[in-house]
């Protein structure tokens, strides 16, 4: 397991009568930028958590970077920079005062460079204008990128982010995508929690998607678009007419628009769906089968909305 940055075996998590987070075996290889995805209340959190050594797992057992958690957390964790459930500093001190703090409490971390290495992470997030005033005139997203500053105040092999694009305008989350890239080019390891689909599929070069408390799926983020089954989508101003076709040829999943219909093929030839759909005359504009975007495989192996 050594090439992997995180790993775990049967990871569970009970409390009382609920299983939020069920046999999870997480493979993170070192390297790379791994997207974590799943509903509200899928068990994301929980998980990074018992990662994290926040909080002890029912059962199961767990490394980071090789080192076994948690007996060695005071080995492994100074290489693990982490933001979970959001920041929290003292409200009464500048942005700066808040690092300085952290850093001063890190016996890992070389004193001498503390300032240098303070403005070099504040300048990374975006912040060093604003670093002189309190954290409770903070906004939301820059609360946020207060936590990523913290995290980067000193090389981490692994960082362990949960949204940490939350609370930040477009320009902000485009910044963190790239910060993320950076960081991946310098080669940690980058586990993301996130909603935000798009930003997976340009960052992420693995993904893990959990529901209902199970990682359903692990691979590598084009392998497993690819895997995912296709769907035909056929262009005419008759969509309803298309849509009957689709179903009748043996398509599922069929949807309807103002000038469209599509299906999950399944096992179905699409030049069977294309004779189906000459033969009861419905005016083709254009045909195509698509690999599914992200989102609809994410629909497909949790049975439900992102956002839900």
């Amino acid at each position: 397991m050594t090439d992997l940055a995180v790993a775990s075996h049967g990871l569970t998590k009970r409390f009382g009568s609920q299983v939020a987070v069920d046999t999870v075996g997480l493979a993170v290889p070192r390297g790379a930028v791994y997207g974590f995805l799943g509903p509200n209340g899928s068990g994301k959190t929980t998980t990074i958590r018992m990662l994290l050594g926040l909080i002890t797992p029912t059962s199961g057992t767990h490394e980071l970077l090789g080192v076994p958690m948690p007996a060695g957390a005071a080995t492994v964790l100074p290489r693990v920079g982490a933001l979970v459930e959001g920041p929290g500093f003292h409200p009464y001190l500048s942005g700066r005062d808040n690092l300085r703090r952290l850093d001063a409490a890190d016996r890992t971390a070389p004193g001498r460079t503390s300032a240098a290495r303070i403005g070099a992470a504040l300048d990374r997030v975006g912040l060093t204008g604003a670093a002189g005033k309190r954290y409770r005139t903070y906004s939301l997203g820059m609360k946020q990128r207060l936590a990523l500053a913290a995290a980067l105040l000193v090389p981490r092999d692994l960082l362990i982010l949960d949204e940490p694009t939350n609370g930040l305008d477009p320009q902000g989350t485009r910044e963190v995508r790239t910060l993320i890239g950076q960081l991946a080019a310098e080669g940690a390891t980058v586990l993301l929690s996130t909603h935000l689909l798009a930003e997976v599929e340009q960052v992420c070069t693995q993904v893990g998607v959990m529901s209902r408390g199970r990682l359903v799926a692990q691979e590598q983020l084009g392998k497993l678009r690819a895997d995912a089954e296709p769907r035909a989508r056929v262009l005419t101003d008759r969509p309803g007419d298309a849509a009957d076709v689709l179903r009748r040829t043996g398509l599922d999943e069929v949807v309807v628009s103002a000038a469209e219909a599509s299906g999950r093929l399944g096992t179905v030839p699409p030049e069977k769906v294309v004779a189906e759909l000459v033969h009861d005359g419905v005016p083709l504009r254009g045909f195509s089968v698509e690999t599914p975007r992200l989102e609809d495989v994410f629909v497909q192996l949790t049975g439900k909305g992102f956002d839900v």
